[in-house]
């Protein structure tokens, strides 16, 4: 992984954040430790990192605001990391736009992996050896450019994406009209399987249908095969 990649964590517990910063240190990246919204979003403005890691858990603050604010100002790699593991607490926290959720006590090793995994999708240089994607792809009037890794509408206005939406978008593009499993959709975009109660995909799945849809309740885009998984169904050209 690049040296020079900035991670920001932001916990209120100053033990945790030091924890932290030393092991990713020691893993070659460079690390502001943060314990306040305020000086997490003053980080942001004056000297932005790639990866933010966030703790819910922070008095007087709702930490699920601060990861919208950072999704509606910056782009940039969401971790969020914290004690809160009630199954409610991480669809929101994906709703609101996190890449991941990891719940404390965790794994040192299994958390570096995780924010590897989220680098390389945030991250726009292609691994060693990969095949370049084709650059433009579109779909019911749609355009989805994968080298600038952006989303236009059919006025060709930009629609926010996050990374997570980007990346399933862009195998449900590639793999347009083949029935495609959750477990398969997992594992292609954080590179992971499906547990029986991960419902990150689904998640997903509804926010890009609200940005996608005329009517997110009567999908024509991306439909649900009962049973089975999602299909993009319609007809892409690629170029």
């Amino acid at each position: 992984m690049n040296p020079a990649v900035h991670i920001a964590v932001l916990d209120d517990e100053a033990d945790i954040t030091r924890l932290l910063a030393n092991y990713l240190q020691a893993q070659g990246f460079r690390v502001s430790q943060t314990h306040n919204g305020s000086t997490l979003l003053r980080l942001m403005a004056e000297d932005p990192p790639q990866l933010v890691l966030l703790d819910l858990g922070l008095p007087g603050e709702d930490g699920f605001a601060i990861a919208r604010e950072l999704r509606e100002r910056w782009r940039c790699g969401l971790v969020i990391v914290t004690g809160r593991g009630d199954a409610v607490d991480k669809v929101v926290g994906l709703e609101v736009g996190a890449d991941d959720y990891v719940t404390k006590p965790f794994d040192l090793r299994e958390l570096l992996a995780r924010i590897k995994a989220v680098l390389r999708r945030t991250l726009t240089a292609p691994a060693p050896g990969a095949s370049l994607p084709r650059p433009k792809h579109r779909f019911a009037e749609w355009e989805l450019d994968v080298a600038a890794r952006r989303l236009l509408d059919p006025h060709q206005r930009e629609v926010p994406l996050t990374s997570g939406e980007f990346d399933l978008l862009s195998v449900l593009v590639e793999h347009a009209g083949r029935v495609l499993s959750r477990d398969f959709l997992l594992e292609h975009t954080r590179g992971r399987e499906a547990g029986p109660f991960d419902r990150t995909i689904d998640v997903q799945i509804g926010r890009l249908r609200k940005k996608l849809e005329q009517n997110s309740d009567d999908p024509q885009i991306i439909k649900s095969v009962r049973g089975a998984g999602y299909i993009l169904v319609s007809p892409v050209t690629s170029g």
